[in-house]
């Protein structure tokens, strides 16, 4: 097997069999790819797959030193090793050479969560605020920015109230949205990470939301089976949805910065702040380990450490 062989092979599997998303492929091969061409440009030509080696993994490693973070070397990395694991899977490989190099350890940032009065004037945004138009729009295109108006409307309560990551409410189809098998509304998420499914309740809010947008989904002319929708009827993407954040993040006056990933924090911490328990906000989250989720107590344990700070007559002393 040559590398093309081998790289559309890799392609393949990871569409088909772990079912990853296109953006995700897409890095996938790139990442084989810069190892591949990092090789050849060393030896003037392709290396056998047979005899990739550890010494080249470390060599293209030590290349990307300098002009690559450790999170993209980190990524890289795991990409060549996950590359490698298939090939021994397919016995062009004896073993995984990339298997015992550790990546570049990685900075331990917090996540950003917005405060109760951000989250709240954010989710607001879409009905009390206007958008700024370069031109007087026609009749039909206020109609339709009032239907999409609607989308974003449900798709931020969705965001912050249930805690989906954005490719999770993106791949959400209207069929998984149950309001009859319990006394919650349900989020069924059948496309979550590493293909696991989860239910997730729906709150009051989102559920109202999203109720008030299924009409306006017809309008923007849905074809297939999507719950949220471009205004050309098809499936939004995760960067049309950051896109979506940010916009209404400015419009409501939002002071922090937020973003699709950061409603998801958000939700996990104001959980926490309400004395949620971990394992519970772990199962809401998708998480595979509770040791993902366990941040979320530096976050909460900052945030009362503020609270104390700012507000005991006793914290200041010595200050």
């Amino acid at each position: 097997m040559d590398w093309d062989q081998a790289l559309q092979a890799f392609q393949q599997y990871l569409a088909i069999e772990r079912s990853y998303s296109p953006r995700t492929v897409e890095v996938y091969l790139r990442d084989v790819s810069a190892l591949r061409a990092h090789l050849a440009e060393k030896r003037g030509k392709d290396t056998p797959l047979a005899r990739l080696s550890a010494i080249d993994v470390r060599s293209q490693l030590a290349a990307l030193f300098g002009e690559n973070g450790p999170a993209t070397i980190g990524r890289k990395l795991s990409s060549v090793r996950a590359f490698a694991r298939f090939l021994v899977k397919r016995g062009v490989l004896a073993g995984n050479p990339a298997a015992a190099i550790r990546g570049p350890k990685k900075p331990k940032g917090l996540p950003r969560a917005l405060d109760v009065d951000d989250a709240k004037r954010l989710m607001e945004a879409p009905a009390t605020t206007g958008t700024i138009a370069a031109r007087t729009l026609s009749e039909a295109e206020e109609a339709r920015h009032q239907l999409l108006r609607l989308r974003d409307a449900a798709l931020l309560e969705l965001l912050y109230g249930t805690g989906l990551r954005v490719s999770e409410a993106c791949a959400l189809d209207v069929g998984d949205i149950d309001r009859n098998r319990y006394a919650t509304p349900m989020v069924l998420v059948r496309r979550g990470k590493g293909n696991k499914q989860r239910q997730v309740p729906l709150g009051k809010h989102a559920d109202d939301a999203i109720a008030a947008y299924l009409p306006a989904r017809r309008g923007l002319h849905a074809t297939g089976a999507a719950l949220f929708v471009n205004a050309a009827g098809e499936r939004l993407t995760p960067r049309s949805v950051q896109r979506m954040v940010k916009r209404w993040t400015i419009a409501g006056g939002v002071h922090a910065h937020a973003t699709p990933h950061g409603l998801r924090h958000s939700f996990a911490t104001h959980l926490l702040d309400a004395e949620a328990d971990l394992r519970s906000i772990q199962e809401l989250l998708g998480h595979a380990s509770l040791a993902s989720t366990q941040i979320y107590t530096k976050v909460s344990l900052d945030h009362l450490m503020k609270v104390y700070d700012g507000a005991h007559p006793r914290a200041k002393l010595g200050k």
